[in-house]
């Protein structure tokens, strides 16, 4: 499986470095992909190096997209490159998954249109043709969405056991003491 998690300057740190992790701890090929550059910064000053840069990232041998959110997500919804892939991976079935402001990626590209979804209660507004919900992690169909940093690791559970299977996510989750 292989998963694609692009990050733009402003990236939020807890949310992407958790998706990061618990992806690759399950055993899943992640590609970090810059889209402001091959080092962003997130919104709490601790940068990470992106593994390419995203015009450079083969969507169709991607499994699934995850996108971090944070102030850095007006650049994941004014890229265009972003746009398209989401748009693309969502014609062909495969999985999306957004966290605290980015699933207003979804939303603008129309993806959430009559889908339930959730996002960081900062950004319910902004969920207009969705069916918006307030619980920690919601699944519709091939989206996945969820409200935020103290939601990161039931979210990239979520995404684990989508890629992985139920077994992977439970062992990552018992082995970092992750209780519900």
């Amino acid at each position: 499986m292989r998963a694609l998690v692009p990050l733009a300057e402003g990236f939020e740190e807890i949310e992407a470095v958790t998706i990061i992790d618990m992806l690759r701890r399950g055993g899943i090929d992640v590609t970090v992909a810059g889209v402001s550059g091959m080092r962003p910064t997130g919104s709490h000053g601790i940068s990470i190096e992106c593994d390419a840069a995203i015009e450079a990232c083969a969507l169709e041998s991607m499994d699934a997209i995850v996108l971090p959110g944070g102030p850095g997500t007006r650049h994941l919804r004014d890229s265009a490159d972003i746009r398209q892939m989401v748009t693309r991976h969502a014609e062909r079935g495969a999985l999306i998954a957004a966290i605290c402001a980015a699933p207003t990626v979804l939303e603008a590209v129309g993806l959430l249109k009559g889908k339930r979804a959730t996002s960081h209660p900062d950004h319910a507004g902004e969920m207009k043709s969705c069916r918006y919900e307030e619980t920690a992690v919601v699944e519709d169909g091939n989206i996945i969405t969820s409200r935020g940093a103290g939601t990161s690791i039931e979210f990239a559970a979520a995404v684990v056991k989508r890629l992985a299977g139920e077994e992977v996510a439970r062992d990552i989750r018992a082995r970092i003491q992750y209780r519900r």
